[in-house]
C-alpha cells in the first residue's frame, strides 16, 4: 500500500497499532484523528454547523450533509458491481456486497452463528435473555411452590 503523504501514513499505521491520541474530554473515547473527535465533540454539544437547502436537517460534518443531499436529488454513485444496485453512500454500499461475498463479521457470543448485519447478533441474543429470564422465573416459582406446601 503506497500513500502520497506521509501524515495518511502515520494515520494508518495508528489503525494497526491502536493508538489514538486524540482523547474526549468528555467521555472515554478516544480517535485516530483530530478531526474525528471534532466531530465526536459536536455530538456532545449538538453542533451541527452543515445544514440541508431543502429541509430543515443539519450534520456535524458535510460528509454526512452531502450524503443526505443525495436523497433528494436521487443521486446514488456507489454501484455494486455484482447486481443493479446503487447507494448514497460508501458504508451501504459495502454493508450491501455481504450479500454477494456471504461474509458475516458479526458474531453470537454465546454460540458460533455469525450474521451478516450487525443488529442480528443483539436481536439473536436476546433469545437467549428471554429463555434464561424465564428458567429464572420457573425456578423461583419452584421456590415459592415448596415453601408454600411445607
Amino acid at each position: 500500500m503506497e500513500f502520497s503523504r506521509k501524515y495518511t501514513l502515520v494515520i494508518h499505521q495508528r489503525i494497526h497499532t491502536g493508538h489514538k491520541p486524540y482523547q474526549c474530554n468528555k467521555c472515554d473515547k478516544a480517535f485516530f484523528t483530530k478531526v474525528n473527535l471534532v466531530y465526536h465533540e459536536r455530538m456532545h454539544t449538538g453542533d451541527k454547523p452543515y445544514h440541508c437547502y431543502q429541509c430543515d436537517k443539519a450534520f456535524i460534518n458535510n460528509g454526512n450533509l452531502t450524503s443526505h443531499e443525495r436523497t433528494h436529488t436521487g443521486d446514488k454513485p456507489f454501484q455494486c458491481n455484482q447486481c443493479d444496485k446503487a447507494f448514497t453512500n460508501w458504508s451501504n454500499l459495502l454493508k450491501h456486497q455481504m450479500i454477494h461475498t456471504g461474509e458475516k463479521p458479526f458474531h453470537c457470543y454465546e454460540c458460533d452463528k455469525a450474521f451478516a448485519k450487525k443488529r442480528y447478533p443483539l436481536q439473536h441474543t436476546k433469545g437467549y435473555i428471554l429463555v434464561k429470564n424465564l428458567i429464572d422465573v420457573i425456578s423461583v416459582t419452584k421456590i415459592l411452590l415448596t415453601s408454600v406446601n411445607l
